[in-house]
């Protein structure tokens, strides 16, 4: 939900920033504020430190700046929502009431997490019950302790088919509801709905906070058509959109820096009580989009560890297919190949943390993977049969979204080709993604060491200039939201997303982001009371400074939103565009360092023509500004 700004400002003043980052991080007193070793880096000198008169902190060693909220989000991988509800509650100050339909939701969605609790609990009794001896015997040989099971809260369910049921109506709980929450099966062709769990071991599914939301049920017969059997989708529960054991993994997953992800439940708890609590798994599910986005939420390159057989490798395939089109620069995969026939609860029970750990250690990138897959889709002895090898990888590579990744793939494809034949022609693929080829007689020209030259043009670009980092670039797009904040309505995703590389812009981006969270008025007026409020003032004339002439018409108030709105897109549109290209200057400069040849010469100059037409796409900008029309 939103939440007022005055609200925001009242938690804030409540609780001083020294007092929540106190609870972490060992603060000293220096003059007026306080400094500590940094919670984001390993330092030995400190070089993080707290105000509290401007209610911020700030880490030199890291870059990283915010406040209280910030901080929650950024050290335990809290949502603002999350952060605010506990912040609000250590303040003391109550949050806004909700609407009449936000309160009978709320109602009834605390009424089928009071039901889940009580199937919870019933099944927890059941498995140290008289009827839960075979479900014991299951899980001592499983090496899961008594103290395990308490942790993961693992129970049994009864092979009576109202057992659930008259238990939890002997609780006042109506069948409706146990229907709602999917413990009972129901329908036209049921007469009297019956339990949908039964003499299975129950591993409760929860939601982030910890709430028990649904079960996972390992069969006791052999006889059963399903060895395992989740819930249904539910008002509580989307299988597709949840990770099992994600409360209990998503602090150690940020305190480690990764995340496992495995295929089930005891894989889980397996690797969790060997020293690795950052572990998670679909639940029953090939890995889909939203479970993908929750693994990278937790660390930018998750390690999936499936099981050693054809199943385990098939799921690493669909995997690599999910996560393709959303591969951006620091976000992949790993795979962690298993010995053949294990599973990762084998490996720790038979090898232990260190076993794990080398199997980790050993993960392969997502491009070993891919090229994997395609090798074995048959020998390749003829011209055709490399030549379709070729385009299944060029295939593969085409749905990859982010252009400049695409480009490093392609490379790296490319020079596998070349190794399978080392007579063929380097280059198979374009750099454009083209038809066309880079040919290449003979032996290759000895090249010189190549620097790069740049027009005067290009030389007077921020993107060469010494001195500050913040760009008349990332001025006009922090000045424009905070002259007309209305904007942010629609673009506030795209302005969380942007690379901002000056200090001052990343502040005043956050400063107008934790506005549009909060929902407060779309205000020139309010913004600039932030503003000052926050002792941003003289940054925000320090951005205004930086603006170029032919770009200051879209600070006034009155500008014509058509316009406004374009100019800001494309002003967008140039940033993202240089900043890739910049990172790609340097790559490609490195690549002709390492290896003088015409491909890395030719893309070397690529990248120059293409930074030349953003720059002349600028200096067009700057030309003159438009008219005021009314």
């Amino acid at each position: 939900m939103r939440y007022p700004p005055q609200i925001l400002e009242e938690i804030r003043a409540r609780l001083p920033v020294s007092a929540v980052v106190g609870k972490r991080v060992r603060l000293k007193k220096a003059g007026r504020e306080w400094k500590g070793l940094s919670p984001f880096n390993a330092e030995k000198t400190p070089s993080f430190y707290v105000n509290d008169q401007k209610q911020f902190y700030h880490c030199f060693s890291s870059g990283k700046h915010g406040d209280i909220f910030t901080f929650l989000m950024e050290t335990e991988g809290l949502s603002f929502p999350e952060a605010v509800e506990r912040l609000a509650g250590e303040a003391g100050v109550p949050l806004p009431r909700l609407t009449r339909e936000d309160r009978a939701e709320e109602v009834r969605r605390k009424s089928l997490h009071d039901v889940m609790e009580l199937a919870t609990e019933f099944f927890e009794a059941s498995l140290q019950g008289r009827f839960g001896a075979k479900a014991r015997d299951y899980l001592a040989g499983r090496s899961l302790s008594r103290e395990t099971q308490g942790r993961f809260r693992i129970g049994y369910a009864p092979p009576e088919q109202h057992a659930l049921r008259d238990h939890l109506a002997g609780k006042g709980v109506p069948v409706e509801m146990m229907i709602e929450a999917g413990l009972l099966i129901s329908g036209e062709d049921v007469k009297i709905p019956y339990d949908r769990f039964r003499d299975r071991v129950m591993f409760p599914i929860c939601d982030v906070r910890g709430r028990v939301i649904a079960f996972g049920g390992r069969a006791m017969s052999a006889d059963a058509r399903a060895k395992y059997l989740n819930s249904p989708d539910t008002p509580l529960f989307n299988k597709g959109r949840l990770l099992y054991n994600h409360h209990l993994a998503r602090q150690p997953a940020h305190d480690r820096g990764t995340v496992i992800a495995v295929e089930g439940y005891v894989d889980v708890i397996s690797l969790s009580i060997a020293g690795f609590p950052n572990v998670v798994a679909p639940l029953g599910t090939a890995l889909t989009e939203d479970q993908l986005t929750l693994l990278w939420r937790m660390a930018d390159e998750p390690i999936l560890c499936f099981d050693g057989d054809k199943a385990g490798q098939r799921a690493a395939y669909r995997a690599l297919e999910t996560a393709l089109p959303s591969l951006t620069a620091g976000k992949s995969l790993r795979f962690a190949i298993l010995p053949e026939g294990q599973d990762p609860d084998d490996l720790a029970r038979a090898g232990g943390a260190a076993a794990v750990e080398r199997v980790l250690g050993a993960a392969r990138p997502l491009v070993d993977i891919l090229w994997a897959r395609e090798m074995e889709a048959g020998p390749l002895d003829t011209p055709e049969r490399r030549a379709a090898l070729e385009r299944r990888l060029r295939e593969s590579l085409s749905l990859i979204r982010d252009e400049t990744l695409k480009k490093y793939y392609r490379e790296e494809v490319e020079t596998r080709l070349s190794a399978l034949n080392p007579d063929s022609r380097p280059n198979r693929f374009n750099r454009k993604g083209g038809g066309g080829r880079y040919e290449r007689r003979g032996p290759a020209p000895t090249l010189p060491s190549t620097r790069l030259s740049v027009s005067p043009l290009l030389a007077r670009s921020p993107l060469f200039a010494g001195g500050s980092t913040e760009s008349p670039r990332e001025a006009i797009i922090l000045c424009t939201f905070l002259v007309h904040p209305e904007l942010l309505q629609n673009h506030a995703e795209i302005l969380a997303g942007l690379e901002l590389e000056g200090r001052s812009t990343q502040i005043v981006r956050n400063l107008l982001l934790d506005g549009a969270a909060s929902g407060e008025p779309a205000d020139i007026d309010i913004m600039r009371a932030r503003l000052e409020r926050a002792g941003l003032g003289s940054v925000a004339d320090r951005l205004t400074a930086l603006v170029r002439p032919g770009d200051r018409w879209m600070l006034d108030p009155h500008a014509d939103p058509l316009r406004l709105e374009d100019a800001l897109r494309q002003a967008i549109t140039l940033h993202r565009r240089a900043r890739t290209l910049h990172s790609e200057l340097r790559a490609a400069e490195r690549a002709l360092a390492e290896e003088d040849n015409e491909a890395n010469l030719a893309w070397l100059r690529e990248v120059q023509n293409q930074l030349s037409s953003v720059e002349g796409a600028e200096a067009d900008r700057d030309g003159g500004a438009p008219s005021r029309e009314h």
